[in-house]
């Protein structure tokens, strides 16, 4: 316990360690599927060939512009419980299918059917699914070709990475409902842009274009839409095609070290990143890369 006495924010660090276990390798579960068959809303596909590692969530709720409805939300919460125990997981990626759309947001529709108590209940659901797209153990990115408004927008600012296309709009418009952000945008939008600028956007419900996102750093890279409506989707992949030849398990330490650190002071936030650093000492894929630069030849990492 001498550690955490020497820093005061002792829940974020105890919080650290429980995510600092030592990553194993556990067996698939049935996490493929074919993204052009039709039924679910939400259909999971892992990539072959190059893009081996990269696995895709693919929205597909054409009705509702891929609203979060009840049953989009149970979909994708049961894609992501399987697939965060998938080894073979080491960049997941968020697309739609539906052209011209990211996601729309809440479904209104369906919210109005619902009871005050239910409302709060579901919300709180959303919170959830949110936080579990941010506590995602490797890479996420969000290719946004299309609206992503209210909760869609707070889907992406879940992912660790986003790519827009040039044409993309996107902002936090719940006050111009009668709402406000609640599934997580008012807290992560302000560590995006900061709070003044959060605070502007937020209060006025204003929409940015891609090329606008990426002017005020919401978005990583913006890219001229295609003529197939999917530029954003291929930046992203491309993206993901840089990260898959890296070692895993010292992206999955970056991560947490990252996210983790984020939370606490510095001196709390550095602890962090040496638990993360020790944990990566012994793995083979440390001595692998050591071994590779000593022999000047491409390292081949395995997530050992």
């Amino acid at each position: 316990m001498g550690l955490f006495r020497a820093f005061p924010a002792r829940a974020p660090l105890l919080r650290a360690l429980r995510l600092l276990r030592p990553w194993r390798a556990l067996g698939a579960r049935g996490s493929a599927s074919d993204p052009t068959a039709g039924g679910c809303e939400i259909q999971v596909c892992a990539l072959a060939g190059s893009d081996q590692g990269i696995t895709e969530i693919v929205m597909n709720r054409p009705e509702a512009r891929n609203a979060l409805g009840y049953v989009f939300v149970s979909e994708l919460q049961d894609a992501l419980a399987r697939l965060r125990e998938d080894p073979h997981v080491r960049v997941l990626l968020f697309r739609s299918a539906v052209k011209g759309v990211f996601c729309a947001g809440a479904d209104l529709k369906e919210r109005e059917q619902m009871s005050a108590a239910e409302v709060g209940v579901f919300v709180q659901r959303l919170r959830g699914l949110m936080n579990e797209i941010a506590a995602f153990p490797t890479p996420t990115i969000a290719a946004m070709d299309g609206f992503a408004l209210g909760g869609g927008l707070e889907l992406a600012l879940a992912c660790d990475l986003r790519v827009a296309a040039s044409t993309a709009v996107m902002g936090l418009i719940e006050t111009t409902r009668g709402l406000l952000p609640g599934a997580g945008g008012t807290q992560r939008l302000p560590r995006c842009l900061g709070v003044a600028l959060a605070k502007e956007l937020i209060f006025t419900g204003r929409r940015l274009t891609g090329v606008q996102a990426h002017t005020l750093g919401l978005v990583n890279h913006s890219v001229e839409q295609s003529e197939e409506g999917n530029a954003a989707y291929h930046r992203a992949r491309a993206l993901a095609q840089e990260i898959l030849p890296q070692a895993p398990i010292a992206v999955r330490l970056g991560k947490v070290a990252i996210d983790r650190g984020m939370e606490v002071d510095i001196a709390s936030g550095m602890a962090i990143e040496g638990m993360c650093y020790a944990q990566n000492i012994p793995t083979q894929d440390r001595l692998e890369g050591m071994a590779a630069f000593r022999e000047k030849r491409p390292p081949k990492f395995v997530g050992k």
